[in-house]
């Protein structure tokens, strides 16, 4: 046993590199897992910052001062970030609330077509069965109903959370633009000098990650966009609600899509019934979801290391369980990362001799 725990500390960890870099994902996990919540708007703030800063980088290839550049940028994200506040959040909110009171009436239209079942297929539905369904969705729709009702009460300490939040978003933003080679510089001199292993990491992941979640949030902005136009145009009630819903589903590669689907359908059937509105419906959405899977993702992340399907559905059940929904968000790029560090990690094949041991 203690061979075979010296020749793996031999083969991987014989590299004081190696060591420092195993340690630092070692802290940095940890620190995610205890600490994630309470620097959640930091954390949030370098992802914006990291999105931005392509812009940024264009803006300053093209001559424009860095300063200048960063600042155009940041009212850029301060426009887009008031206007989804005062413009999309009133409607999503409003839009939210009138399915809160529309739900009743769905689960009567829904139990009438439930009790048709054991008429049909009495070998396969009961009415018992049906009757336990449909008691079992009540109450579920019921708790939903008063914890939407109770909302406003409730949660006045996670609304001045949020408050506090836009207030710290915007600045720290600014300041990872502003000041992103000081803090990088400060964060590497705290590292060995000699870090070659380090910087080809940093390289790969620097790459695949930016181009990841540029690329992503994008795609979220474009399928949600056209889901909307789509939706309205359809006469599709709760379009906001649902478009936002279906671009934030591209988050999660294969899930994502099933599950949006079914909120998709259920609401169209109830607003068009068995009709050739509701079949539009879904082959426009089903059109939508074959052109962001075979056209708009290959073009986006054509630089992005390809993931088996396997691995993507682990990385994501795996990092959304220790750090919730960023940890579903950054999925992909943490497993590229962990590719890339297992790709560069030094390995040893053989143990040192006698000889050598002695020395």
């Amino acid at each position: 046993m203690v061979r075979i725990i010296r020749a793996l500390a031999h083969k991987y960890f014989s590299d004081d590199e190696a060591v420092i870099l195993f340690l630092l994902l070692v802290l940095g996990t940890l620190a995610v897992i205890w600490i994630g919540d309470t620097l959640a708007p930091v954390i949030a703030s370098v992802i914006i910052a990291f999105i931005l800063q392509g812009l940024v980088t264009k803006m300053t290839s093209h001559g424009v001062p860095n300063l200048v550049a960063v600042i155009l940028v940041f009212l850029l994200f301060l426009g887009v970030l008031v206007g989804f506040l005062l413009g999309m959040m009133p409607l999503l909110w409003s839009q939210l609330t009138s399915l809160a009171g529309e739900t009743p009436r769905m689960f009567r239209e829904m139990q009438a077509y439930l009790e048709l079942l054991p008429q049909e297929y009495p070998h396969l539905v009961s009415m018992a069965q049906i009757n336990n369904l449909y008691q079992q969705a009540t109450s579920e729709a019921a708790n939903f109903t008063q914890w939407l009702v109770s909302f406003s009460l409730s949660s006045i300490p996670d609304v001045m959370a949020i408050l506090i939040y836009l207030v710290l978003l915007p600045i720290l933003v600014f300041f990872f633009l502003k000041d992103r080679d000081l803090l990088v510089n400060a964060l590497a001199s705290t590292l060995p000098q000699q870090r070659p292993m380090m910087r080809r990491i940093w390289a790969e992941v620097n790459q695949q990650c930016a181009n990841y979640v540029r690329g992503k949030a994008l795609e979220i902005v474009i399928v949600g966009g056209a889901t909307f136009v789509a939706f309205r145009l359809l006469g599709l009630p709760y379009a906001a609600l649902l478009s936002l819903l279906v671009g934030l589903s591209v988050v999660i590669p294969y899930i994502g899509a099933a599950v949006v689907t079914v909120p998709v359908a259920m609401i169209g059937l109830f607003a068009f019934g068995w009709s050739s509105e509701f079949i539009w419906l879904m082959v426009i959405y089903g059109i939508i979801q074959a052109l962001d899977g075979n056209v708009l993702v290959p073009v986006l992340f054509s630089e992005v290391n390809n993931l088996h399907p396997v691995v993507i559905i682990i990385a994501v059940l795996f990092f959304g369980g220790i750090w919730g929904l960023w940890g579903v968000f950054f999925a992909i790029p943490l497993a590229t990362m962990l590719k890339a560090i297992f790709a560069a990690w030094p390995v040893h094949h053989s143990l040192p001799s006698e000889d050598q041991r002695a020395a």
